[in-house]
């Protein structure tokens, strides 16, 4: 499960220590400044990464018990 903590991992350390240095309102990206596209573009990839998670956790694989 070490890959599945990793994977965790980089939504919450994408965030954290992006954000500093993406701090900006130009250029414009979809209408929106770009602070607030990287923003939004976390939330989708942390949804996507958080469905790998659940995919790979053996606790979720047809037939596992974990009781």
């Amino acid at each position: 499960m070490k890959l599945g903590h990793f994977l965790s991992m980089i939504p919450f350390l994408g965030m954290l220590f992006s954000l500093p240095l993406v701090n900006r309102v130009e250029p414009f990206v979809l209408g929106l400044p770009f602070f607030m596209f990287w923003i939004v573009l976390w939330v989708i990839l942390t949804t996507l990464i958080m469905g790998i998670v659940f995919k790979i956790d053996p606790a979720n694989q047809e037939g596992g018990d974990t009781e």
